[in-house]
Formats: C-alpha cells, structure tokens, sequence
C-alpha cells in the first residue's frame, strides 16, 4: 500500500460500493448519463470553484490495454503497423466500453492514407539513433558510446540543416494537395524527454559520467538537442501556414529518465531544454506546459516547479500532497499506482482514490487517473468502479 492512504473510516464506504457491485453481477452502481454530463463539467476547469466533482481522465490510455480485455493474443507490433486490425479490434474494445463505461475511449477509425503525410523524421533521426521493436516497445539504439563518439555526432548534428533533413520525398507534392483540402501537417508538440533521450542515445551510466567529468561536453549536448527540437518546431510551424502568433501553443516531455540525475545535474542539463522549448513554444501562463515522469523523481520537484507547469503525471511514489506543496497551480494527473490498477484490486483503488480525493479536496486541481500510463490486465469493469466511487463519495458540491 502508497504512503497516506485515507482513515479507516473509509473502510465502510469502500466495502459499501464492493458488495453493491459484487451484487449487481460485477457492476459498480453508476448513473452513467450524470456522471459524464458532471465529468464534462468538472473536467474544463479541475481549479474550478463551482465544479461538481473530482475530474477523471483516462488520457494514459493506448491500444496496449485492449488484448486481456477482449481475450485476445497481444501484438503491440501489428496494432501499430496494420491499419485495418487495429481499427477492428478496437471498435469491438469500444462497444463494450460504451455498455460498460458509457463512452468509447480509444480513437477506431480507419486513417485515410488520401488525407495524411508522409512521415517527417525525428529529433532521434537527426542524432543517427535507429529505432527497433522490443519486448513490447520502441527502443532506441546508442549512437555514440564515448564521449569522442558525441563529440563527432554532434559535428555532425550541427552541420545538418533539418529542414531538408526532416522532411521526406515527395513533400512539397503531398503538402500542396492537402493544404489545398485545408488539411495542416501535424505539429511537434511532444518529445521524449532531454534525460530519457539523451541517455537512450548515449547510454546512462555515459550521461551521469558525462555532466560530472566533462561538463562543457554536457552543456554543448544539451544545446544541440534544444536547438535541433527548435529547428523542427519552426519547420513544421511554416510547412503549415502557421505564424508565430497563430501556431499552436503547447508542449509536452516524457521523461521517465530523469530520475536518474541529482537536482544539481537535472538544472545543469535538463531544465535549459525544456526552459527553451517552453519559452519558444508555450511562452504564456495559459499555455500548455506538461511533464510526464513515471519514476521516483520527487528531487526534481522544486527544480521543475520553476518551469510553471500547466500540468503533470508523476510517478506513484509522490503524493497529491507533495505535488502541491511544490506546485500550487499546476493541475495533476495522477496518483493511482498503475500496478494497483492492472491488477483490478478493488479496495486498494478506491483507497487510492479516497486518499487522493481528500488531499486535493480543498485547493482541487486534481484530475485521477494513473501516476503513469495504464497497463493491459485494467479492466473497463474497474474504470467504472472509480466513476461509481467519484459520482457517490468525490462531490464537491
């Protein structure tokens, strides 16, 4: 069990809402047509003073959480790569998200290959890093291994120009049609994080030893990543028409790594990249400015706080609480342990949801969902227990 958990006297309450479900056939009692009209409301604004209840999100969701749900072998591989798969068996997750949540959660259209780009390179393409399925994921393969390695990838990374670099054969045909259909390239609004892309690229163990034994080399790394995601941020900006007051102003990281640097190590080379990127890319306080970090990263809190987040999903080891503390406006995501909810261990999960509840009860600003992304094994049945627990127990109003 996560740390500050609620009182036991929750524990009526949580034994309540079991029994309730276990009698209506695994079914937690929900009105669903409230529940959602209330989420919708609750969900524009989580600070918001007269929102009925606390926010849910199911936003870490991927088509990895469809195979124990529907019974089926897992192959994140095909779902990826084939189109026509991934859309069946998705629709058939979402018809029984729509009788047992009410909603259909996962994106099952068909894409049209008439109305997309062609794929753009990126930022890992540009630092020669090549990408190869493994144990159920993408990973990225060193391209440098010593520090004389990066010192010569990043002669080279300089003398790139990543206009020309990025963008595929066949570009300028494929944007001229579809610009004409109103149709934009899409934007680069999101990367794996400075941290988890430098040590993908270099090695972790090669990074921490890089900032503490040659730290100019560090810096010069740090300034290339930065200036090259700026460099792609632009190209994509005018490839779509966009001026650099009507491009979109947003920006997210993901980076699970960061955990591995001191707060000292994190300042030095990881917060310059995302102080640039957000300065360029989400420069007012109403902008989105987003961390994602499932990893025991609470060190950095103060570190990051300064970056005036918009919104966060940390890692299951923080609290609600401990969030705040340091980030007082930022809306968090967060803090059910994703473990605790693959596994569809009911009692642990309203725990987590009461606990959650009552240390964001008074500020709010709080949206539950996982302290990371959800895991195949969760089950719809257990989605629906949470928006049976919130509609009774979790009201502000």
């Amino acid at each position: 069990m996560l740390p500050d958990c609620p009182p036991l006297d929750f524990q009526a309450e949580i034994e309540q809402l079991i029994r309730e479900t276990e009698a209506n056939g695994g079914l937690a009692p929900l009105d669903v047509e409230k529940f959602w009209a209330d989420q919708d409301r609750s969900a524009r604004d989580p600070f918001g003073k007269s929102i009925p209840q606390l926010p849910l999100t199911t936003w870490p969701m991927s088509g990895d959480i469809i195979y124990d749900e529907l019974g089926i072998p897992e192959d994140g591989l095909r779902y990826r790569q084939d189109d026509a798969w991934r859309a069946e068996v998705t629709r058939a997750y979402n018809d029984r998200a729509e009788r047992i949540v009410g909603r259909r959660l996962l994106d099952d259209n068909l894409a049209d290959p008439a109305r997309t780009y062609p794929p753009v390179k990126e930022l890992h393409d540009v630092f020669e890093a090549s990408q190869e399925w493994q144990s159920g994921s993408w990973w990225l393969h060193q391209s440098a291994n010593d520090a004389d390695e990066l010192a010569r990838l990043l002669d080279r990374v300089e003398q790139r120009d990543v206009r020309s670099f990025i963008l595929p054969a066949g570009w300028d045909a494929a944007r001229t049609r579809l610009m004409a259909q109103g149709i934009r390239p899409p934007q680069y609004t999101v990367q794996r994080g400075p941290v988890t892309f430098a040590t993908s690229i270099y090695g972790c163990e090669n990074l921490i030893f890089l900032i503490m034994d040659q730290p100019e080399l560090a810096i010069r790394f740090g300034n290339v990543i930065l200036r090259v995601m700026l460099d792609i941020r632009k190209v994509l900006e005018e490839e779509a028409g966009f001026t650099r007051e009507t491009a979109p102003r947003s920006f997210s990281f993901n980076d699970d790594n960061c955990y591995l640097l001191t707060s000292e190590m994190y300042e030095m080379f990881g917060f310059p990249i995302l102080q640039g990127v957000f300065d360029y890319c989400a420069p007012s306080p109403q902008h989105r400015r987003y961390q994602h970090s499932d990893s025991a990263m609470g060190h950095l809190l103060p570190v990051l706080a300064r970056l005036n987040l918009t919104g966060c999903n940390f890692g299951p080891m923080l609290t609600v609480r401990e969030i705040r503390a340091a980030m007082p406006g930022t809306v968090i995501d967060g803090q059910l342990d994703p473990m605790v909810y693959c596994r569809n261990d009911q009692r642990e999960i309203l725990r987590q949801l009461f606990r959650d509840f009552d240390q964001a009860r008074e500020n709010r600003g709080l949206v539950f969902t996982t302290a990371g992304v959800v895991n195949n094994g969760t089950r719809l049945t257990s989605l629906r227990l949470i928006m049976a627990a919130i509609q009774r127990y979790c009201r502000y109003q």
